[in-house]
């Protein structure tokens, strides 16, 4: 009869040892996870706080940023150097109007003796003879030239800065440029004029007081960025 008892108590021991191990495991897992949990937990709110006071830092930066742009610009429309300087850029760049002695060219080539009427590569001559002379500001037909223009044919219409020159009547162009009248009438004449007329075209050239539009374009930098010292 002992011996009988013997075995299923020996079972139940055994498994009881069984169920004890694993409860303690798992509680043991589950204070491990409990831990890992506060852990996470605290690292959380350490980040949370942080990124909170750098916020509050970084709206604190940006406020005096601002205070600081706007005194830069009160200063920029009070300082007479600054504005003058700002002025300069404006007129180097081409986006400020201008005014000042210089010529004005006209060329007519509709006459039926010219047999190649101009084209861009004429006009881009025509310009860079104009700078080679000393021409602080330069139009075709309206158009301001500043570094980025570009005198190309689509299809029979010559565009500059993308725009459609039109032909005033009795004068297909007009370059107005300005700077040394003397210097500008001589380049022009002799480099350009005279194989102009040779050629059947009708050409003007006038001193006078010429007035430049401003670049009226816009210009988007996608690969160009300022560099920094």
């Amino acid at each position: 009869m002992r011996r009988t008892l013997a075995l299923p108590v020996t079972l139940v021991a055994i498994a009881l040892g069984f169920l004890i191990s694993v409860q303690a495991q798992t509680q043991k897992n589950v204070s491990e996870v409990e831990k890992i949990n506060a852990d996470r937990m605290a690292h959380m709110k350490t980040v949370l706080s942080n990124s909170q006071a750098q916020n509050t830092k970084l709206r604190k930066d940006h406020g005096v940023l601002l205070e600081q742009l706007d005194e830069a610009r009160k200063k920029v429309n009070t300082d007479p150097q600054l504005l003058a300087h700002l002025t300069q850029l404006q007129m180097i760049e081409g986006t400020q109007e201008v005014e000042g002695p210089g010529i004005q060219i006209s060329i007519d080539d509709r006459n039926a003796m010219v047999f190649f009427p101009l084209g861009p590569d004429d006009l881009s001559e025509m310009i860079n003879i104009l700078k080679f002379a000393g021409a602080e500001a330069i139009c075709i037909n309206g158009q301001r030239i500043v570094g980025s223009t570009a005198i190309v044919l689509s299809g029979s219409t010559i565009l500059v800065n993308q725009v459609p020159i039109s032909r005033g009547e009795g004068v297909p162009y007009e370059l107005n440029a300005i700077g040394d009248q003397n210097t500008l009438l001589d380049y022009f004449t002799k480099l350009r004029a005279s194989g102009l007329k040779s050629s059947g075209m009708t050409v003007s050239i006038v001193r006078k007081k010429i007035r430049v539009p401003s670049y009226k374009g816009t210009r988007t930098f996608k690969n160009a960025v300022p560099v920094t010292i």
